[in-house]
């Protein structure tokens, strides 16, 4: 059961604290600031990403080839190259690709 509703779209959540994280995306409160440039988040979880755009952190390692990357996405988008994963089909001539944007410019 998900008791706490968004009245602005509808969308239901288990937790309260969800509700009010998602609410934020309506009304466009942004309470996370970055203390170097001011840039400021919906997410405390977003303001830790852009954190290491500052200190260059790079926390996510390629065990493959040992590239190192700021963000796990970016490291999973990566790991095709290793493992050949082509996940973006053309559903019109059949052709596969690791990238969307790749597969979006086809």
């Amino acid at each position: 059961e998900r008791p706490h509703k968004c009245h602005e779209c509808g969308k239901s959540f288990i937790q309260r604290l969800d509700l009010v994280k998602h609410q934020r995306m309506h009304t466009g409160e942004r309470p996370y600031a970055c203390a170097e440039c001011g840039k400021r988040f919906c997410r405390s979880s977003e303001l830790v990403g852009h954190q290491r755009i500052h200190t260059d952190e790079r926390p996510y390692k390629c065990s493959d080839c040992g590239k190192s990357f700021k963000r796990s996405s970016n490291l999973n988008v990566h790991q095709r190259i290793h493992t050949g994963e082509r996940p973006y089909k053309c559903s019109y001539c059949g052709k596969s690709f690791n990238h969307s944007s790749t597969f979006l410019q086809h």
